[in-house]
């Protein structure tokens, strides 16, 4: 179509009175819909380093038509960008570490059979201030930088929200619901518990969330009871030991202002709670085993309270994550105790 139209241009020229077409002259036409005089424009292509760049230039020729593999992308790109700075690998996951401090969970010298004692009386043995320290400062003392990043940032929230005085008073009065609460769960459980105490206890919300949880619990052996790892060199006070749908438990209750219906929601409780297992299980004074755990979070508006509970199996994984904290904890005390002698 082109060429037609170059053929009939030309002979429109030929055919124009008082115009002649030399045969030297240069016609230039465009494929434009103008024709345009103006200067060509440079090809950036021929600005290229063609020296810098040759043998590039020689192995993408040499390998013109030829099937692209792998290691020829490989070599392509390492003309092109260079050789491949290789990362580190990535660190090793906490939970694959192996503490050094290792101890045994359960104790093979106890019996794990719930009846193991005749006591009815549950153990109420009394905490002792000594330099040892408690499972609530190790925990403190190891947060990771990621939770005290929102615990900070959870507390400025709440001081914008209701001032300096509005949040500690704050602070206090959930303070003052949880040792209400735990002090009205202990005279439920505990046999020599006042039986008017116990109807008015009835009326709180909390109790009133955990009523289906209380209905499964049974063989109280201990309440607010301390605990002490003889060979980790730890204490703990822990809520009550007793039955949870057969199976003799740590049990530890929690109040929440906000549903937490996985075992995750609980943050370091788990811990705590696997803590103070292994310190029954090594504490003379205690003469039975304790297999699991249970975490009881309970609701002030009175909605069922989420119980989550730990089997052998899931103790024994936060036992050895406990173990590293403990460990992590030791060695920032022998750090602080060398910097204070320097």
């Amino acid at each position: 179509l082109k060429m037609k139209m170059f053929q009939t241009i030309c002979r429109q020229l030929r055919s124009s009175k008082g115009f002649s077409l030399e045969p030297t002259a240069r016609v230039d036409f465009s494929t434009s819909s103008y024709f345009c005089g103006r200067k060509k424009k440079v090809n950036p292509y021929e600005e290229v380093d063609q020296g810098k760049y040759s043998d590039l230039v020689q192995s993408v020729l040499s390998s013109k038509g030829l099937a692209q593999t792998p290691e020829s992308l490989f070599e392509e790109d390492n003309l092109l960008y260079g050789p491949v700075s290789k990362c580190k690998p990535p660190k090793q996951d906490e939970a694959a570490k192996v503490p050094g401090n290792w101890c045994p969970l359960y104790n093979p010298e106890r019996s794990m059979k719930p009846n193991a004692t005749s006591s009815t009386i549950p153990l109420r043995i009394p905490l002792q201030r000594n330099t040892i320290p408690s499972v609530t400062k190790v925990l403190q003392q190891t947060m990771t930088s990621e939770q005290i990043f929102y615990l900070e940032r959870w507390k400025q929230r709440m001081i914008q929200e209701l001032g300096e005085d509005g949040f500690a008073e704050y602070s206090s009065n959930i303070f003052l619901q949880g040792k209400r609460f735990h002090k009205a769960l202990e005279s439920i459980l505990s046999p020599q518990g006042d039986l008017k105490e116990r109807d008015e206890n009835l009326e709180s919300g909390y109790i009133e969330s955990v009523q289906h949880i209380l209905k499964d619990v049974s063989g109280v052996r201990a309440l607010e009871s301390a605990v002490q790892h003889e060979t980790l060199k730890y204490v703990g006070l822990l809520d009550c030991v007793a039955e949870y749908q057969g199976k003799l438990c740590v049990i530890d209750w929690k109040t929440s202002e906000k549903p937490k219906p996985h075992i995750r929601n609980t943050f370091d409780n788990p811990l705590q709670v696997v803590a103070y297992v292994g310190a029954i299980n090594n504490d003379a004074n205690y003469s039975f085993q304790v297999q699991c755990g249970l975490i009881v979070v309970a609701y002030k508006d009175g909605s069922p309270a989420h119980p989550h509970f730990m089997g052998t199996e899931l103790c024994s994984q936060y036992w050895a994550k406990w173990l590293l904290r403990l460990e992590e904890y030791t060695k920032k005390e022998k750090n602080q105790d060398i910097q204070k002698t320097d």
